[in-house]
């Protein structure tokens, strides 16, 4: 099986064509316990639909990917 750093790349990689089309990117920080952090880039860092990118569309594909993590956050650089 795949180390859980792995499979949150992976659910990373998924949402990440959607965050090019819009000139933005998602890079992983860390896991901390059950919270998975990350971070924007480009046009992501600001956007004003940020929020809703992450926790509809980032988060979503993560807690498919690692359902032992609970939530995820953007922290800024």
């Amino acid at each position: 099986m795949n180390s859980l750093h792995e499979r949150i790349e992976k659910a990373l990689d998924e949402v990440r064509p959607f965050l090019a089309n819009d000139g933005g990117d998602v890079s992983f920080e860390r896991i901390d316990g059950d919270t998975v952090e990350v971070k924007f880039h480009g046009s992501c860092v600001g956007c004003n639909v940020s929020d809703f990118t992450l926790k509809g569309g980032i988060e979503t594909t993560v807690l498919k990917y690692a359902p032992e993590i609970k939530r995820v956050i953007a922290v800024k650089a």
